[in-house]
């Protein structure tokens, strides 16, 4: 049953980023380009988004648990920290240079297209590597709790 809502909630996210215009690197750098010549279609998706989100999120905190049952993991942590403004930064530049960001990348790279598939493995060895140097920068003293 969760294998079954995963794909589910992954086939309708997709399809959404898809209908969207999420999935358009024009699309989406004509928005970020402010400075130029800006379309703001996507704010609309974007604000439709929060609305969609917003009362689903509080539900969740409400229930505990997935429709499916399963517990809801939240985050628990509030504080801005250097790790979360380095990755905002991270993201906000791939994003702006590339007109894709994680979740439309992964439904243009099911269509093969290479510029998407290079991205992905782009973003893969990037998480990979940011997991490697923060295993190489955590103190013993981590490890074990204190």
């Amino acid at each position: 049953m969760k294998t079954l809502f995963a794909f589910l909630s992954g086939l309708l996210f997709g399809s959404g980023l898809i209908l969207s215009g999420m999935t358009d690197p024009a699309k989406v750098l004509a928005f970020l380009d402010i400075a130029g010549n800006w379309n703001p279609a996507l704010m609309l998706v974007m604000g439709s988004a929060v609305l969609v989100a917003a009362p689903a999120y509080a539900l969740a905190r409400r229930r505990g648990v997935t429709l499916a049952g399963e517990p809801v993991h939240l985050p628990l942590r509030r504080q801005l920290d250097a790790r979360l403004l380095g990755g905002s930064a991270v993201f906000g530049i791939g994003w702006g240079l590339s007109g894709i960001c994680p979740g439309p990348g992964l439904v243009i790279a099911a269509s093969g297209l290479p510029k998407a598939l290079v991205f992905v493995a782009a973003m893969i060895a990037a998480a990979q590597l940011v997991r490697w140097v923060e295993s190489r920068l955590k103190s013993p003293q981590e490890d074990i709790g204190v």
